[in-house]
This record gives C-alpha cells, structure tokens and sequence, in this order.
C-alpha cells in the first residue's frame, strides 16, 4: 500500500476455542450472551484494538520477531456507514515493534536471501507454530506440529529460517489447531521478489477473508454454539474490512492510481471459501500463481478470476478507462453484503486520483468514515 494502506493493500511505490483458553482465564462460562444470534459488533472483552499491517523490508541474513496477541478487531470502525462491527476475539501477528494487525505484517526479501522470523511466544497462553508456504525451509522448521512433533509453549521461542528461493506473493500462518488459529487470523504475506524484479507504476497486496463471527464470540467468552462443521460465514473482509470502512484512505485498502499506470494486483485467499474477484471497466492478465509465472503466451485478458482457499494470483493491468472510481469484488454478491445490506463486504475501489476531487469520492469517504 502507499502510506498507512501500503503497509499490506497498496501501493510500494507510493476453533474450538474454548477448549483452548485455560480454566483460570474466567472466560469459559457465558457471560452476556444468552442465545447463538450472531452480534458481529458485540464486545465481550477489553483486548487492545488491533492496527494497521506493516511492511517489514529485510535484507540478506534479516531476521523479525514475530508474537501472537489477543486483540478486538474492526471490520467497520463506529464511524463507518453501518459500524461498528467488530471481532471481540483475533490471534493477531505482531512484528517487531509494530502494532498486532489482521492480517498480520507482510514480510518482503528478495530472491536468494536467507532470513530468520523468531516466534517468540510471549504475549498469549496457547501454543502457535510458524508456517509458510512454498519456499525452502528445514523439516523441523516447517511449522507443523502433525509432521514435526514440534510447537512453541507460551514462555518458549523459535527461530526459523527460510531461503527465498521461490519468487512471488506466498502466505503464512499458525499450524497449530489450524482451523481455530487460522481462522482467529494468524495470517499474512510473504513476498518474494524476484531478483530482476520490475516494480510497476502502481502495486498493491489484497488478502481476501471469510469469517464465521460465532468463532470469535465463543473464544471471546459468548455462550455461542459454533462447531466448524457447521462454520457458515456472515462476514468477508479484503485486508480485514468490509466495505465501506474497506474504502478508508489510511485504514482501508483502495487502489489509487493515475491514468496510464501500470497496475500489478497481487491475491492471496486466507479463507475457507473462493472467492470470483471481478474487476469492473478493466481487463486484466493472470501474471503469476502460486509463485509461479505464468508464460505470455497463456495469458489472456479477464475481468475476473477464482481465488481459491491459500491460493495466490497476481494480476496486471493498464489504468486506462474513463478516470473515475471502480470496484473489485467478489462476485459471489452476498459476500459483498453486511448483513442483509448491500453493498458492503468484500469490496475494494480503484480511484483515478483526477476523481478524488468528484462528490462522488466525498461521499464515499463520508462512508468509509474519513474525514480527512
């Protein structure tokens, strides 16, 4: 993203929780709740609110450390149009010295370098583990307790490394209990860039996200009956909010380019579902998968594509349409709802900045909740 969006969304350039939460933590009994409605913007807990993702640049022989914090989440924030909604309960990543977010902070190196990431299990009462797909790490650092035997106990740390070895836009996440912890949202990007790498005019890093809220109301203490098999979510994020807070200029993630620009997409799904994400008034190309690229000659142009669950894709494309504000969304049209208000969602603008002086775009952030 380009200033606070372009910690994680923007431009470069520019569970059965319960059974999880110790008997002496006092949040195993309902406490408020007295039926399984679904509450998305009830607070059932005083965990600090989480921030915006950051981007953390390191270089050959780098290393972060990387904590897990309880924390509430906004999908809306109170000023947004149909706010607040709120996740009283997320596992949030936190980097460094940076705030815990969800997603968490996108970790970018380049091809070839080699660097540490310590888990260091300091803030929260459960064990986590740390992993990341497609590039080359040892077995024992593979981050998946089932095949390693190994996990990180509160008060322990780990320190995995990884080669970059594999260029492109790759996930990681919790492997411990990972339909509870994943699903919490310990998630996020690493980025590999490619050793001749050509940044675009304009490059920005969406991760898309269905939530079940009853998963957060029952860790968060909520008498609510919520299995997994029965997970049947009720709200979708791109970057961790829903339209219209989505569209918010440092809390959101809009896509603001000039005319002419080349435009470089990149989309990871951390969620369960997949998700048709459709561009309107632009035709796109399918540049790279799954950290692969994708040769020219099997390219073809699009205005939307399927993003399956842990599945990436990144997309190109030439700002040339009438300057003007457009949408990319899933178009599953209910995804794109809050509730049984439409539009909300999974839904993201792209602005022309020669449109950001239009009525249109001051009602439009006038809905996000900015009043900058």
């Amino acid at each position: 993203m380009a200033t606070g969006i372009v910690a994680i969304s923007g431009c470069v350039g520019g569970y059965v929780g319960s059974s999880e939460l110790p008997a002496e933590d006092g949040r195993n009994d309902p406490t408020t709740d007295e039926s399984d409605e679904r509450i998305p913007g009830h607070e059932l807990t005083d965990h600090p609110w989480t921030g915006a993702p950051t981007v953390i640049e390191l270089a050959d022989g780098g290393s972060s450390t990387l904590r897990t914090v309880p924390s509430r989440h906004a999908i809306l924030s109170e000023a947004a149009q149909g706010g607040p909604v709120t996740l009283p309960e997320v596992w949030a990543w936190q980097a460094d010295n940076h705030e815990p977010s969800v997603p968490g902070p996108m970790y970018r190196v380049e091809e070839g370098s080699t660097f540490d990431i310590t888990l260091e299990n300091s803030e929260d009462v459960r064990p986590h583990t740390l992993h990341v797909h497609a590039i080359e790490k040892s077995w024992m650092d593979d981050g998946a307790p089932a095949s390693t035997g190994q996990r990180v106990d509160p008060g322990e740390e780990q320190t995995y490394r990884f080669l970059a070895d594999t260029p492109g836009t790759h996930l990681y996440h919790c492997h411990y209990q990972t339909q509870n912890h994943l699903d919490l949202g310990m998630y996020g990007i690493v980025r590999v860039d490619p050793t001749d790498y050509e940044p675009p005019d304009r490059e920005f890093f969406l991760t898309i996200r269905d939530w079940d809220t009853r998963l957060s109301r029952q860790v968060a203490g909520a008498g609510t009956d919520y299995s997994h098999r029965d997970r049947n979510p009720d709200v979708f994020t791109i970057n961790g909010r829903s339209g219209p807070y989505s569209f918010h200029p440092e809390e959101g993630s809009p896509l603001i380019v000039e005319e002419g620009d080349t435009v470089r997409v990149h989309l990871t799904n951390n969620g369960y579902e997949s998700h048709p994400i459709h561009l309107h008034n632009h035709r796109f190309e399918v540049v790279e998968k799954d950290g692969g690229d994708v040769p020219e000659a099997a390219r073809v142009e699009q205005d939307v594509t399927n993003i399956a669950p842990a599945e990436r894709k990144t997309i190109e494309f030439t700002a040339d349409a009438d300057p003007g504000i457009y949408l990319l969304h899933c178009h599953k049209v209910h995804h794109v709802m809050n509730g049984d208000t439409y539009p909300g969602g999974m839904v993201v603008p792209l602005v022309y900045e020669s449109a950001m002086d239009s009525p249109q775009f001051e009602a439009a952030m006038e809905k996000a909740g900015f009043d900058g």
